[in-house]
């Protein structure tokens, strides 16, 4: 005997935890967003949703995720700039029955995660170069900080002593100590850093600032002199410049803590400064010419995570000339640039561009994409194999049957603005020459042609026109194609032909393009091949039958 159950228990069971955690970047949007991905058990562990805890800042935050894929999933609803510390996982497991859910939590048994978001960059970075009056100082009001240029024997000493190098500068945390002495302005105090080598000290001397840094020495005499009588005049000196950055903060929610400001000289040496959170404007006095790059990022440090800096949203670029001219950076690329080609060498290029910038150089930049297609062996145009820039709109010394892209900048001094389009365009090739034929039958003949010294094709298509029984039509069909070699002859033999037949006989080349070129029709010649001679053995017998049909 069985009794009958009093009650019935549901019980639902845990899900087996996550075993190991990981957090990237989501690339397309790195301030918004992350990629999760986890790991755990897979067999006889069942799950709905998972749980994700974090501490947002100062905010607890916990919320249930289902669109996991293979233990992958974007989330990009997270802050910029915002440390999120504490991040963990647990897999959730529901069940309903007799209209009450159950719900069951895995337990934590991976090591919790911290990931900081990238914070927005700066906006609307500016950059003013004004010369400097020491008569008559303005002071700006505002929040800056400002710094200059050491003189040209102290850079050459520091690169000496520390060659730049190409990787990246390590960006410095917000607890480096600093040698830097304090800048305030309006009641404002600034982080400091380690004094770049290129930055100067405020507390320099005046005769320091009048003193020439190529200044003749002390020890120098006009007898000394090799021309006796003449002095060679010293240079001009270069007059310092004051450089002013101005900038907006980056773009609200992000979460920041200063700004980087990169300066690169002559792509030689790059330093940083960095300044607070509530400075939006830098002055400094360039005491050398030359190439700058200036480059103004948003970093976040706050919290547990690891400093992380913004993207550059824009490099400035811009040239000081040894005369304090300042030349801003090119950023309008020619527009409707054409090729145009003349015979088969030369080619003139023709673009247009704004009427600001109507006085800048160009710089007209060609490489062959035929030496790209062929084995260096093989190669038959060697000049632009590498690219090859030119300040002329006229393009020479070009090949028959190449191709080229052609790519044109504008210049102003030693600054080079965006590139254009690329263009690519193609010379037809010459064609053969001396095609000569040689029969050696009623059903056979030779082909043999010369080609020219100068010039690069694909192959050759050798085709041939006659009448044709079996369709009764006449057309042009190709016969044979032969790989471009690097010889100056080639032949070919033409067989199964129809005897006491007309043919005619074409070899053309064919190069790179879209469509492909090809030359020449007019490279044909005309055959008629030999008739069967009579087998006089067979006539013997027929007439001997006196079959006179069959003689006839």
């Amino acid at each position: 005997m069985v009794s009958k159950p009093s009650r019935s228990i549901t019980v639902l069971t845990k899900p087996l935890p996550v075993s190991s955690v990981s957090i990237y970047d989501y690339k397309p949007s790195p301030e918004t967003g992350v990629l999760f991905e986890i790991q755990y058990p897979e067999k006889y562990n069942v799950f709905t949703r998972v749980n994700i805890s974090y501490w947002e800042g100062k905010d607890y935050r916990t919320m249930l995720y289902k669109d996991f894929f293979k233990g992958k999933t974007v989330f990009n609803h997270w802050l910029p700039g915002i440390c999120y510390s504490n991040i963990t996982f647990q897999l959730v497991s529901e069940a309903t029955f007799n209209k009450s859910t159950l719900v069951e939590y895995s337990g934590v048994q991976h090591e919790p995660k911290q990931h900081r978001t990238v914070p927005y960059p700066p906006r609307n970075i500016s950059i003013q170069i004004v010369p400097i009056n020491r008569n008559n100082w303005e002071e700006h009001s505002g929040n800056f900080a400002e710094e200059s240029f050491m003189g040209p024997q102290e850079i050459i000493r520091k690169e000496k002593l520390s060659p730049f190098s190409n990787q990246p500068p390590k960006i410095p945390s917000a607890n480096t100590s600093s040698a830097w002495p304090d800048y305030r302005s309006n009641s404002t105090q600034y982080e400091t850093t380690s004094q770049p080598y290129w930055w100067s000290n405020e507390a320099e001397s005046s005769e320091g600032e009048e003193e020439f840094v190529n200044a003749v020495s002390s020890d120098y005499k006009p007898n000394d002199v090799n021309t006796p009588g003449k002095l060679t005049p010293e240079p001009p000196s270069f007059v310092p410049v004051q450089m002013v950055v101005t900038w907006l903060p980056p773009k609200p929610p992000t979460a920041f803590d200063g700004f980087h400001i990169s300066i690169e000289r002559e792509e030689n040496s790059t330093d940083f400064l960095t300044v607070s959170e509530d400075t939006h404007k830098f002055v400094a006095e360039l005491k050398e010419p030359g190439k700058y790059k200036l480059c103004v990022t948003t970093f976040s440090s706050s919290g547990s995570c690891e400093v992380r800096g913004s993207q550059s949203a824009k490099t400035l670029s811009f040239y000081i000339s040894p005369t304090g001219e300042w030349i801003e950076e090119l950023t309008e690329k020619p527009q409707h640039v054409t090729v145009t080609v003349l015979s088969s060498t030369t080619a003139l290029t023709s673009w247009t561009a704004s009427q600001e910038s109507g006085n800048n150089s160009t710089i007209v930049s060609v490489v062959s994409l035929t030496c790209q297609k062929q084995k260096e062996s093989q190669r038959l145009e060697k000049h632009y194999c590498t690219e090859v820039n030119s300040s002329s709109s006229l393009i020479e010394n070009l090949v028959p049957g190449a191709q080229y892209q052609v790519v044109v900048y504008l210049r102003k001094g030693p600054l080079v603005g965006p590139p254009s389009d690329p263009v690519t365009f193609s010379i037809v090739p010459t064609g053969i020459k001396d095609l000569t034929l040689y029969p050696l039958g009623p059903t056979a003949v030779v082909l043999s042609w010369n080609r020219p010294f100068l010039g690069v094709f694909r192959k050759y298509v050798v085709e041939m026109f006659y009448f044709n029984p079996s369709t009764m039509t006449s057309e042009w069909t190709t016969y044979y194609e032969i790989a471009a070699t690097v010889s100056l002859t080639a032949s070919v033999r033409i067989t199964n032909l129809l005897p006491a037949w007309y043919y005619n006989f074409r070899v053309t080349m064919v190069t790179w393009g879209d469509p492909e070129l090809s030359c020449c029709d007019s490279s044909t010649i005309s055959f008629i091949t030999d008739s069967l001679g009579l087998n006089l053995q067979y006539v013997k017998q027929i007439s001997h039958r006196g079959d006179l049909q069959e003689i006839c």
